[in-house]
């Protein structure tokens, strides 16, 4: 076993410790039967509360090198009392991959982040999560990009909306097919933490049945990880507008990504700021 893969396992053993023993057997439902050598809760009864033999939960906290399905991990999850930070780190450790439910988009993001958006003022900025489906934005993205409040949750959808939408097409002109490219292989990259997932799949197969660009470069197996760089766009009604792009993830929410375009020039930004003002 490579030394790295080692660590991994006996990072994953020292987590699973430390939580046990922050557990009483009062907070588990479980009597408590007397005095313990140890704080919190046996290893038999973190056994018992996830539904597994105790030798095999034994042996993860061991170290030992064995198969570990979703399902397990979320009932030591559950009888650990972990919250949704641990319970990610705790598939990180064991699966190197997140919990199968971060597929889901969030709908919605924290007031504060909701506040950082809109205070960039005449520079577009947008949250996606990572099936680029968009959950947040401010008044600039919603002016140039489309009324996101109006669009369905699939036209929400980066992604499609880059593939289906006459309105993208216009707005980017011949930028559109480097943009389009990127949009994918940043989905491609993403799809490889969820590969096989129903809910990626579906998207995949619905684009792949009515987008021929979409069907064709999805088979080059692009991928990348970060912002476009220089963008343009041609607004119906402000006109040309050139934005530096800048991206990160949210330090609190590592799967979601926030996305500014900044104006890269005065004229962009007084041009922005018309729209704002007119609403």
């Amino acid at each position: 076993m490579e030394p790295s893969e080692q660590e991994r396992l006996q990072e994953l053993a020292r987590f699973l410790k430390t939580r046990r023993a922050r557990i009483s057997p009062e907070q588990a439902g479980l009597p408590n039967t007397g005095r313990r050598r140890t704080p919190g809760l046996r290893r038999s009864e973190v056994a018992q509360l996830a539904w597994i033999s105790v030798d095999w939960y034994t042996r993860l906290e061991q170290g030992r090198d064995i198969q570990v399905s979703a399902q397990v991990l979320d009932n030591i999850a559950e009888a650990l009392k972990l919250n949704a930070t641990e319970r990610r780190h705790l598939y990180m450790l064991a699966l190197q991959q997140l919990p199968p439910d971060f597929t889901q988009s969030v709908r919605s993001v924290s007031p504060y982040l909701q506040r950082f958006l809109d205070q960039q003022g005449t520079s577009p900025a947008l949250v996606t999560d990572q099936q680029l489906n968009i959950v947040a934005w401010n008044q600039a993205s919603n002016l140039i990009y489309g009324d996101y409040e109006m669009l369905s949750v699939r036209d929400r959808n980066s992604l499609w909306r880059t593939f289906t939408s006459p309105v993208i097409r216009r707005l980017l002109q011949e930028k559109w097919e480097a943009h389009a490219r990127h949009r994918l292989a940043q989905f491609r990259a993403n799809y490889g933490k969820f590969t096989g997932d129903p809910q990626w799949i579906a998207l995949i197969e619905e684009l792949s049945g009515i987008s021929e660009p979409f069907r064709s470069w999805w088979q080059e197996h692009d991928v990348i990880v970060g912002p476009e760089g220089k963008k343009i766009n041609y607004h119906p009604i402000a006109g040309r507008l050139e934005f530096d792009q800048l991206a990160f993830q949210v330090s609190d929410a590592p799967h979601l990504t926030v996305t500014i375009n900044m104006p890269a020039d005065e004229e962009t930004t007084t041009r922005v700021r018309t729209l704002l003002e007119r609403g």
